[in-house]
């Protein structure tokens, strides 16, 4: 892994997997069917992975509103363009797909949008579980077991959305 860090803790929506380079974190992976990418692989510990665990552990908690973290973020520039209006959400706050590609001048591709959402190497950290269909209901999401875990994080925010 050269000089990547990695950590692993529980949560409440499954076992999370962080990883970072020496000065931003690049990776936020949660549990899927019992599994993380890189369950092979021993942790290597940084104080940056430490106070983002602390972080989201305080974002479980309800302490937290607003992650204080270095982020590097690898994608295309649209999907950066798109990670970049996610961040800018704020805790109990929710987006349409469709107010997503306003927001980054591409009005009309709300697919595109979902699949630069979907891409989204830091989920949590970068809420695209706040991201909601048109018509306000859940339309998937791509973490830990998908929408389970996007259900139970927008009720953990108590963002409302459609049934």
């Amino acid at each position: 892994m050269g000089n990547q860090y990695l950590i692993r803790f529980p949560s409440p929506i499954g076992r999370i997997e962080l990883l970072a380079d020496e000065s931003a974190l690049t990776s936020l992976a949660i549990e899927r069917d019992g599994a993380l990418p890189h369950d092979g692989v021993p942790e290597r510990p940084s104080p940056l992975l430490e106070e983002a665990r602390a972080q989201l552990d305080e974002y479980f908690l309800g302490r937290r509103a607003v992650f204080d973290l270095p982020v590097r973020l690898s994608g295309t520039p649209f999907q950066r363009a798109v990670w970049t209006e996610l961040q800018r959400l704020e805790r109990g706050e929710a987006i349409t797909y469709g107010a997503l590609a306003s927001a980054v001048g591409r009005p009309g591709s709300a697919r595109a949008i979902g699949g630069a959402v979907g891409a989204n190497p830091l989920p949590l950290i970068i809420g695209c579980h706040r991201v909601l269909g048109s018509d306000g209901r859940v339309t998937g999401y791509s973490g830990g077991q998908g929408v389970p875990t996007k259900l139970w994080l927008l009720a953990h925010e108590e963002i409302g959305f459609a049934a």
